[in-house]
């Protein structure tokens, strides 16, 4: 799979491709700039064409709008297990098994002559939705999917890849998130409370340059 020459731009750790996709696709809410570019059909749709998620000739409707955000919020969850997140339970797994419903998978053989699950040509929203859970799988069978996580500040979320030897990374960005929480739980700890400070906005991002 060949992404678009603008995926890795948005990212300053970037998963290798195509964890890449999934990456970038939970990565279109930004909790810090409460931007959402699922969020409206114009944008949604140029994004998704984008992206390959969706056939050129088809625009995202506000049901497969939905659909898309719920999945992509149930992956996040999913990703924030490989940090020590909570199970998921059946009704958080509810985005997800109603996109496996809806799918179409065939066999296919690939250029390198390899048998593999295919999801189609993507025409449907649904067909893109199931593309990234095939990477997903795939992710999960190679080693990559593990190091996937979700930034510890809980203002942020942002997906990050984690490239460390100790595969314990925590935060997108040490420098904003991974200070800011630890300075606050430490003034909590000094000032005699319990519960650690939750995270502010964090710095902004620089575009990848490797």
């Amino acid at each position: 799979m060949t992404l678009p020459d603008w995926s890795q731009l948005h990212e300053q750790k970037p998963a290798p491709e195509p964890l890449l996709l999934v990456q970038l696709f939970v990565n279109t809410r930004d909790f810090d700039q409460g931007t959402d570019l699922l969020a409206e059909a114009t944008t949604a749709s140029q994004w998704l064409h984008q992206a390959g998620l969706l056939a050129p000739e088809a625009t995202a409707g506000a049901e497969d709008l939905r659909a898309a955000r719920a999945a992509r919020e149930c992956i996040r969850s999913l990703i924030a297990r490989n940090g020590g997140g909570p199970a998921l339970a059946d009704d958080d797994l509810r985005p997800l098994r109603a996109v496996t419903r809806a799918s179409q998978l065939r066999l296919a053989i690939d250029p390198a002559g390899q048998v593999v699950l295919d999801s189609g040509d993507r025409g449907r929203l649904t067909d893109g939705l199931l593309s990234l859970l095939l990477i997903i799988r795939d992710a999960q069978r190679d080693g990559t999917w593990s190091r996937l996580k979700v930034c510890g500040n809980p203002d942020c979320r942002w997906v990050f890849y984690d490239r460390s030897h100790s595969r314990r990374g925590a935060w997108c960005d040490m420098a904003s998130c991974g200070n800011l929480i630890k300075n606050r739980n430490l003034r909590a700890r000094r000032g005699g409370q319990t519960r650690p400070a939750g995270g502010a906005a964090r710095a902004a991002r620089q575009p990848a340059t490797s």
